[in-house]
């Protein structure tokens, strides 16, 4: 068995798109994953499971929270191995003066293209930061996200994804190991 940490996009958000986290624990349940844990309200599910198709089950996933409560919210999986490279390969881990709640990730489907990257470089304020490695963008926000134009620029980007704070990936994979050691 395989664990999977799973990312929801836009789910509990400015009072959009709610589900309770017993609920979802339920539904993942009810699909055949084992041993859900979630992690704050935001949608972070992190379980086990046989299946090694990924696409598939994050599609199945999606039809089920739709069937369930009404609306589709993209899913992002990574393997618990996946996640760990993410942490490993942090660009901003060795700078000083890091603040990991302003330090996001942008976990997308597919590989970023040099479109993506470019938006991303083309809108960033002083100050910011923004380096992409392999499915995903690390974004630094030294003044915060709530007016940045980066921000803003990230749901504009080709492909499907979600981000969280830095964290919340290291609490995922704090997790995603515990479930890892428990088997």
């Amino acid at each position: 068995m395989t664990t999977i940490i799973s990312m929801l996009r836009g789910v509990n958000v400015g009072g959009h798109n709610q589900i309770k986290m017993d609920a979802l624990r339920a539904l993942y349940e009810s699909l055949g994953l084992k041993n859900p844990k979630t992690y704050v309200q935001s949608g972070n599910v992190v379980f086990r499971t046989k299946e090694r198709d990924l696409v598939q089950l994050a599609q199945q996933i999606e039809k089920a929270i739709e069937q369930k409560f009404g609306f589709r919210p993209g899913v992002i999986l990574r393997t618990s191995s996946d996640l760990n490279d993410v942490v490993a390969k942090n660009p901003f881990a060795k700078q000083r003066g890091i603040n990991p709640g302003k330090l996001l990730v942008v976990f997308v489907n597919e590989q970023p293209g040099q479109d993506d990257g470019d938006l991303l470089q083309r809108t960033k304020a002083a100050g910011e930061e923004v380096k992409a490695i392999g499915r995903e963008f690390y974004l630094y926000f030294p003044n915060g996200a709530g007016r940045s134009k980066l921000f803003a620029a990230v749901g504009k980007l080709k492909k499907s994804g979600t981000s969280r704070n830095w964290n919340t990936v290291t609490k995922l994979l704090e997790m995603a190991n515990e479930i890892e050691m428990s088997r």
